[in-house]
């Protein structure tokens, strides 16, 4: 052990931790109670400075994507962080602070002292939240990881975000795990497609002709990109945007100068908008609302993220929908139902997705398609499902969200469940957009408010805005406010006044 003296016990403020370097590495000091813990000082997910975080209810919540840690431990509580904090041994050594330079050894993969096998289909940000949440909480059984895509398990919350923007090299799309992992930790990973699934005798029929039998099952399919029914949809350079290999395409076709017209005006459609304007393109969105994402965050948000487009030089039309694109071997233009005819090298298409749940014939469905789960994330005996396939229920209703880091916490009940365990999701969703450099949160689900206040203007962040129903806050949206952000991420856990929230974020 060698120890380096960083910060006196009186340098730690009480409400947030001190970052400190060792060596090369950060460190986060925390005060517990009367003692000091060290951590690793960049979250596991993405590096977010833990320093810019929020400690609220003994919880470390990270300022960029809110996974969550214990103060205590480190341990993880929530994601899009998959592996809790590393810790450094230190000693208070009277009122100064020692630290080690080399963090404590992390926990070895569980013996491999189980007969049972668990098969999670969908290799994505739910599947791989599973299949690590598995070994974490300690089954030492067969995991067996399916996807139909060869090479799954990376950020695909990055393509529209950075990739398309000619930001993020496909090469550097970050795995969700290395490779060090799944051998270390003894997950299968097999790419194949599943044909059937016999719930009532445990056993998947893959396309290939295989046969497995399992004792419990996690389905995290995902979803599929709608696809419009159009003449000339079919040409090459049409577009949907969900995976690696789609991104690839759009780049290999993609050249500065060109016509783009994208089909729709979702969080996909508008992110790629965004991602093909800095990338050189003419954009040119055919929108099916007159203000984007005003569902979601009210018209102040989404007039400001129209304008930051619109400023961009991106063309946002909703007169007129794509009745046709025109062009022989490839896109020409697009023909709208008003006759107007709009100039097009490339078309994407961002209209939404669908539940990847054809193969489970025999399972009851929901009219989207979707698989309604318990609140344990249980479809069945012996299987449960997880993200964008799965309805649960939220306040009291039924949902269906499409949200990264929802995914990858029902993954995580479904595990505990899949175990012998009893819990329940009673957190709060949460998602992050990006527009022309300036990322959005957005806390809740807010269905419908009475009352909208915010702090800041929309349309020249910082600004975070607060969405009430009857005096309790429903939902926030900020830009640039990511430790206030982080608090409310635990805050909203347990009903939380309007009036009580402001009191918070002002103080």
């Amino acid at each position: 052990m060698t120890l380096h003296r960083v910060a006196h016990l009186a340098d730690i403020p009480e409400d947030r931790g001190l970052e400190v370097s060792v060596q090369d590495s950060k460190i986060l000091l925390l005060k517990v109670g009367d003692h000091v813990r060290a951590y690793q000082g960049e979250c596991p997910h993405a590096g977010a400075p833990l320093v810019e975080g929020a400690l609220c209810h003994g919880r470390l919540t990270c300022p960029w994507h809110k996974g969550q840690f214990r103060i205590e431990d480190g341990g993880l509580c929530e994601p899009p962080a998959l592996d809790s904090l590393k810790r450094y041994p230190l000693e208070v050594r009277g009122d100064e602070i020692w630290v080690d330079d080399q963090p404590l050894q992390d926990a070895h993969t569980p013996p491999a002292d189980d007969e049972r096998t668990f098969v999670i289909v969908g290799a994505g940000a739910a599947g791989t939240a599973a299949a690590s949440a598995l070994r974490e909480k300690g089954f030492g059984g067969r995991v067996l990881l399916i996807d139909r895509e060869a090479n799954a398990g990376y950020d695909r919350t990055v393509l529209s975000k950075f990739v398309i923007a000619g930001q993020t090299p496909l090469e550097e799309i970050p795995p969700l795990r290395d490779e060090d992992f799944y051998r270390e930790q003894r997950i299968e990973r097999m790419n194949a497609e599943v044909a059937s699934l016999d719930a009532a005798n445990k056993t998947l029929q893959l396309v290939n002709g295989q046969s497995l039998k399992y004792d419990a099952a996690l389905l995290a399919t995902g979803g599929i990109p709608v696809r419009p029914q159009l003449p000339g949809a079919d040409l090459p350079q049409v577009f949907v945007l969900r995976s690696k290999a789609d991104a690839q395409q759009i780049l290999h076709s993609a050249k500065a100068g060109q016509r783009a017209v994208i089909i729709g005006d979702s969080f996909i459609a508008m992110e790629s908008a965004s991602s093909l304007r800095q990338y050189g393109l003419e954009v040119t969105v055919l929108a099916r609302h007159p203000v984007p994402f005003a569902k979601q965050f009210g018209d102040s948000v989404g007039k400001a993220i129209l304008a930051l487009h619109q400023a961009n030089g991106v063309v946002y039309r909703t007169e007129g929908q794509a009745a046709q694109i025109e062009g022989a071997t490839r896109v020409e233009a697009v023909q709208l139902d008003n006759g107007q005819r709009l100039p097009a090298d490339l078309v994407l298409v961002g209209i939404g997705v669908t539940p990847a749940t054809a193969p489970f014939t025999d399972l009851p469905k929901e009219n989207d398609q979707s698989l309604l789960v318990d609140g344990g994330m249980r479809v069945a005996d012996g299987l449960w499902a997880a993200g964008d396939i799965a309805t649960f229920t939220l306040n009291g209703q039924p949902q269906r969200i499409e949200h990264w880091r929802l995914a990858q916490q029902q993954a995580r009940i479904a595990a505990a469940n899949m175990l012998g365990g009893d819990e329940h999701y009673l957190d709060v969703p949460y998602f992050w957009t990006w527009h022309f450099g300036k990322n959005y949160d957005y806390l809740g689900c807010a269905q419908a408010w009475d009352e909208v206040e915010f702090k800041g203007d929309p349309g020249n962040p910082p600004f975070i805005g607060l969405f009430g129903k009857n005096g309790v806050v429903t939902a926030a949206v900020a830009c640039d406010e990511e430790r206030t952000m982080a608090m409310l991420a635990e805050r909203m856990k347990q009903p939380l006044s309007v009036d009580e929230a402001w009191r918070l974020i002002r103080s």
